[in-house]
């Protein structure tokens, strides 16, 4: 498997309720390498392109309305298998369903205020990270450890 990247927010209930350093400190456990990090309380238009493919479903105007509310951390991590591994540190979108464990299996509190956003797929990872980052902001560096690394 390839090195990929993907896009994860914490979102606004996730920053007030100081859940960062706890899904920061998941992430770094399992091994993946952080390349881009930022705070920022979304505009309308960066929000409203991020769930653009809601944008004909009721609760559009509530997903933006939410996002918009406060301030979000938007990272990129890179790693192996960083998409479909990261959806499973994440878990279900509706936190009834979510596994224990996960962080929002752990963490959310109904399907509105799920803490985190995580890609779901290489092209929607390419997209996220495009509209929430310029490529200036997004690190290229290797870890000190990659060298005790045995490659498959």
């Amino acid at each position: 498997m390839t090195s990929e990247r993907t896009f994860i927010a914490i979102k606004p209930d996730g920053v007030q309720r100081s859940l960062v350093g706890e899904i920061l400190r998941r992430f770094e456990r399992k091994g993946f390498k952080l390349v881009a990090l930022k705070q920022l309380i979304p505009n309308k238009n960066l929000a409203e392109n991020h769930y653009g493919v809601h944008r004909d479903r009721p609760f559009f105007s509530g997903l933006v309305d939410f996002i918009t509310s406060g301030p979000v951390v938007a990272m990129v991590w890179e790693g192996e298998g960083v998409i479909s591994s990261s959806r499973k540190l994440i878990g279900g979108t509706k936190p009834l369903e979510a596994e224990p464990g996960t962080i929002r299996g752990d963490f959310a509190i109904n399907i509105g205020r799920n803490v985190i956003h995580g890609s779901d797929s290489p092209e929607t990872a390419q997209f996220e990270i495009g509209l929430w980052f310029d490529a200036s902001e997004i690190n290229e560096w290797k870890q000190a450890d990659q060298i005790w690394r045995v490659e498959d």
